[in-house]
């Protein structure tokens, strides 16, 4: 294990060594983190602080609370206040605000909303529920998933025919090839999603250099490991280079995780999917095949519902999501935007960018206020 002595010695010289290689910039670097985690943990380490003032990180479209779209927080909510229904979910969905509501007011209300740690638990939730409709709302990347797949499966060697998916997951690489044709964020280089890595491998990603020549570097977590994923982003954009490293090589493998791609591929296809901020991205999402048609609870139970916006008006999440601005550049920002009484999903959920903005000092440092 390093002590700090040597922490700060490894930080110190990368910085430097940074800061050397960007010396002639004429405009700082812009790289972003795609991944929500990424964010909060660059955030806790007080990462941005030490960077050099040529480098400037931008949050990305990696919060799946965040990106989630409100016609489907309507669906989830007006499927809710169904009595022979139970919806089951991760907590940060809670109080994602819809319309006209959230799941939270739902429950409150009397709505049976639980909370669950895995959709497998909503499969013990629907066995011990038979005379319930019970729906696991299936928000997230290709890091979830695989496990989202591996519940489908499950419920149908069970026989579980009361188990269902709201479904909601979105594919990372369709979302970033957007973001760089629409080109508001002007990446430079991609600090790429550790999670999604250990799915999906690294080859995904060389679209990245191949088509656009941008970088991308895999990262992990800790402070040093996201560190070390920068400087090799700064390097390659210093000599004018462009491929797809992985400075997570303990975790990620270039194959990616066969098993978990095999359950994703026998559940689900690509399709169509609304981002927040960023509208309907072909083939971006995850619709389950028809042969599994039966555990989609959208199908299963159609909806006509209208979505409306004008409740939160002025949040401009949908622009912080796709790196068109800074938390700080939206007006409800630390007024009347809180984690307390958010008015958009960005300040919600955990992940979401506006929420670690305001916990780890409102904005307060280099380039935030």
């Amino acid at each position: 294990m390093s002590t700090a002595a040597e922490i700060q010695a490894v930080t110190a010289e990368a910085v430097a060594d940074m800061r050397r290689l960007l010396v002639h910039r004429t405009r700082p670097v812009r790289i972003m983190e795609v991944c929500g985690t990424h964010t909060v943990a660059i955030f806790r380490a007080g990462l941005r602080q030490i960077l050099p003032a040529e480098i400037e990180l931008v949050s990305g479209p990696g919060c799946p609370v965040c990106v989630t779209a409100d016609d489907y927080i309507d669906a989830a909510i007006a499927y809710a206040k169904m009595d022979d229904v139970i919806i089951t979910t991760f907590g940060d969905m809670l109080k994602v605000p819809g319309t006209d509501s959230s799941l939270a007011a739902a429950q409150a209300a009397g709505a049976d909303v639980r909370i669950v740690y895995s959709p497998l638990d909503a499969l013990t939730v629907a066995a011990e529920n038979p005379a319930k409709q019970v729906v696991f709302l299936a928000v997230g990347f290709e890091t979830t998933a695989p496990t989202e797949a591996a519940a489908v499966l499950a419920a149908e060697r069970q026989g579980c025919g009361n188990f269902f998916l709201l479904s909601a997951q979105k594919l990372v690489p369709p979302v970033m090839r957007t973001l760089l044709d629409d080109g508001t964020a002007a990446v430079d280089g991609f600090l790429l999603p550790g999670h999604v890595a250990v799915v999906t491998g690294t080859g995904l990603f060389d679209f990245l250099a191949r088509d656009y020549h941008v970088p991308g570097v895999v990262g992990g977590f800790q402070p040093l490991e996201i560190l070390r994923a920068l400087h090799m982003i700064v390097r390659q954009i210093s000599h004018s280079e462009a491929r797809i490293e992985n400075a997570y090589e303990t975790v990620v493998r270039p194959e990616g995780n066969p098993a978990a791609l095999a359950a994703i591929d026998r559940v689900y296809e690509p399709a169509a999917t609304a981002w927040r901020g960023l509208g309907v991205i072909p083939a971006s999402g995850l619709a389950m095949r028809e042969e599994y048609a039966q555990y989609d609870f959208a199908r299963v139970r159609p909806l006509s519902i209208e979505t409306r916006t004008e409740g939160r008006r002025g949040c401009r999440c949908g622009e912080v999501l796709r790196g068109a601005i800074l938390p700080k550049d939206c007006g409800l920002f630390g007024k009347a935007c809180v984690p307390e009484h958010a008015v958009g999903p960005c300040m919600v959920s955990v992940e979401g960018t506006c929420a670690a903005w305001y916990k780890y000092g409102g904005g307060r440092f280099r380039y935030g206020a």
